[in-house]
């Protein structure tokens, strides 16, 4: 399993995605503020991501 990096793109959780701004042990923090569609979202600009639970776009 390779492990996002600090500015890397992610995707998780059914095709949301954004920028890892900090890598932890086991998640990192990622920015979804990058999303084009985010405002429609409605859901909070940062989250927490678990390494298993994502992959890595760019």
């Amino acid at each position: 399993m390779k492990i996002a990096e600090v500015g890397n793109i992610i995707e998780f959780k059914d095709g949301l995605q954004g920028i890892v701004e900090k890598v932890n042990e086991n998640s990192v923090i990622v920015d979804l503020t990058i999303m084009e569609n985010f405002t429609d979202l409605e859901i909070e600009e940062k989250t927490v991501v678990n390494h298993k639970r994502y992959k890595i776009l760019s």
